[in-house]
């Protein structure tokens, strides 16, 4: 309900957008379409305040709106559809924004922090007597991962949210009151084209979206909102808690390109192209950074005495230019975006736009980039110019904690069913056993962990194999490649769709080995991808307590969860179990198979996550 006295910019702003809207409207599609798109909002209006009129009246202009609605012909029912989607999207716009600004007033005013906010949270612990301190330290334990998916991605194009975002800002110049009128005019007439733009821009595809759209989808993400704005929540953090850093709890994750459970169009090269495409977004968001950074250090060694090893650092850049020999900073950062412009190419292939000026090797590792980072913010502080750090190069260093060279984890998914049929052909063809499928679970849990104990591949060249089970080596041999390249933990996890037993988890340690993601260490079995469960039906949910005592009580899978540092992470299908039992039984069955994981993971010592 808006508040006539709090809200009196929203209804403002609503008004001037649906103003603009039905000026494009007349515009683009005439009078006609206009008025009866304004006649049906009237109407709607007079029903809604008819409620308290009495029911006759109600009724009376319920059936005037029927009336209106049902003798559209079909062109003009898609515009006033479209008309009123439009409307609503817009006030969707106008709406966030007073959100925005309400909790602005609230600060202003000294108003205590709202419930559910991470301020509200820090007084809360801070009242009971936890430092700051130890926060920073409980956080150092802690990973809290976003992981973006292909769906929520379709549901808005693009570009329509670059329209959104056009439309608000324009809104937020708007605020401004000291505006020249013909300033105030300029904005309007910009405001306006916007929302022409959008009006006439599809709210939605005809066609599936294809990976690589998926993929670039999602990247628009990232460089709207995770790549600027994670960073300023690290900061945050550290400047509530009054710690010298803030450990990186927070890890973006990613199913977009690895999710296989039906869609046959992720293969490994969709994988990798989204690998590729992420390294590129991450680098140039670094190498942006790197090079304002360039401009804003211009400290001359004429004026300031830098430490050692930012000296150090600015000899090994490699700059030879006249006009920076003064200018240490500089010059180290000259030689750290060589480096980076190295590192992307080594990585990805592609080039920055910005050429480097000298050559260097690249990083071998994200932590490199952020040692060469701390290198430069700890001489900073040697000539009282810290605060220099806090706006670009502090940011800079939180991304690299959050992103590293790969941007996001990509886990990979794929139903059971699948991994299965896989296995059971590359066990015909190794003549191991002609009937895999064919097995009761004992004894399919029996040969596939005397599999794990032979070193051997089951993998025969000179055999034929289907196409499924190509396609799925081929993407776990992609997934071995690509953490090789970019370090553990940038395909963190193989997630089971349809989990139902114990040979679906050593199923996938099976394929995990045979295609080279079971490296030994010190001569055991060091797995870099976690095996990780997803229980999805009611009847999976029920079965998932049993199905993790028994894998927990096999030496075969209980070693794999013990060189993953005795963590065993284990999915929870909300969705499904919704649909499968509807929302009370899912509830349920959801809380007992919670109780239930968390009593067997303790019995075996073993970290639930």
């Amino acid at each position: 309900m808006i508040d006539p006295a709090k809200d009196a910019q929203l209804t403002e702003e609503i008004q001037r957008l649906g103003r603009h809207l039905g000026d494009v409207i007349r515009a683009v599609n005439g009078d006609p379409v206009f008025e009866t798109v304004e006649r049906i909002r009237q109407t709607a209006v007079a029903f809604r305040k008819a409620d308290g009129a009495g029911a006759g009246h109600a009724q009376e202009v319920k059936r005037a709106l029927e009336h209106e609605l049902d003798n559209l012909p079909i062109e003009r029912t898609l515009s006033v559809v479209r008309a009123f989607s439009y409307f609503s999207l817009l006030v969707n716009i106008a709406e966030d924004r007073q959100q925005n600004r309400r909790r602005r007033a609230h600060r202003l005013a000294g108003s205590a922090p709202q419930v559910g906010s991470i301020a509200h949270a820090l007084g809360e612990l801070s009242g009971r007597g936890v430092s700051g301190a130890a926060i920073a330290a409980w956080l150092g334990e802690a990973v809290i991962s976003p992981v973006l998916t292909a769906h929520p991605t379709e549901v808005q194009r693009k570009s329509v949210l670059d329209c959104e975002h056009g439309i608000a800002r324009q809104l937020a110049l708007l605020e401004n009151p000291n505006l020249l009128p013909e300033e105030r005019t300029a904005i309007e007439a910009s405001l306006h084209r916007s929302i022409l733009q959008l009006w006439q821009t599809a709210m939605l595809r005809l066609s599936r979206l294809r990976v690589i759209d998926e993929i670039d989808n999602g990247l628009g993400f990232f460089r709207s909102t995770f790549l600027p704005e994670l960073p300023r929540l690290y900061l945050d953090l550290e400047h509530a808690l009054g710690v010298a850093r803030i450990p990186p709890f927070l890890r973006m994750g990613s199913w977009i390109g690895g999710d296989r459970d039906g869609n046959p169009f992720v293969t490994a090269e969709a994988l990798e192209t989204a690998f590729r495409r992420q390294a590129v977004a991450a680098f140039e968001h670094y190498l942006f950074e790197v090079h304002r950074l360039g401009a804003e250090l211009s400290m001359s060694s004429r004026l300031v005495r830098p430490s050692g090893a930012l000296l150090e650092l600015a000899g090994a850049s490699g700059d030879a230019s006249l006009h920076r020999q003064d200018e240490p900073y500089r010059q180290a950062l000259i030689g750290i975006y060589a480096r980076l412009a190295a590192t992307l190419h080594a990585l990805t292939g592609a080039e920055p736009v910005r050429k480097p000026e000298v050559s260097l090797a690249p990083y071998r590792h994200p932590r490199e980039f952020r040692a060469d980072l701390d290198t430069i913010a700890a001489s900073l502080a040697t000539h009282a110019a810290a605060p220099l750090a806090a706006g670009r190069l502090d940011p800079l260093r939180y991304a690299v904690d959050a992103f590293g060279f790969h941007l996001a984890a990509i886990d990979l998914r794929q139903n059971s069913d699948v991994h299965e049929v896989v296995v059971a052909e590359l066990f015909a063809r190794a003549a191991v056993h002609p009937d895999y499928l064919g097995l009761d679970e004992a004894s399919r849990v029996a040969l596939l962990a005397a599999e794990l104990a032979n070193p051997r591949a089951l993998f025969v060249a000179a055999q034929s194999y289907g196409e499924t089970t190509l396609s799925e080596l081929a993407i776990f041999k992609s997934a071995a490649v690509l953490n090789a390249r970019f370090g553990d933990g940038a395909i963190p996890h193989a997630i089971i769709s349809k989990a139902q037993s114990v040979s679906d988890l050593l199923e996938v340690a099976l394929l995990l080995k045979e295609t080279g993601s079971l490296p030994l260490r010190e001569g055991r079995p060091a797995p870099v991808i976690a095996i990780v469960p997803l229980f999805e039906t009611i009847t999976d949910l029920r079965g998932s307590i049993e199905v993790m005592r028994a894998a927990f009580a096999l030496p075969a899978y209980r070693a794999w969860v013990d060189a993953q540092g005795g963590l065993q992470e284990i999915m929870l299908g909300y969705s499904d179990s919704n649909k499968d039992g509807g929302f009370l039984t899912s509830g349920w069955e959801l809380y007992q198979a919670e109780v239930g994981l968390s009593e067997v993971f303790r019995r075996h010592g073993v970290r639930l996550r």
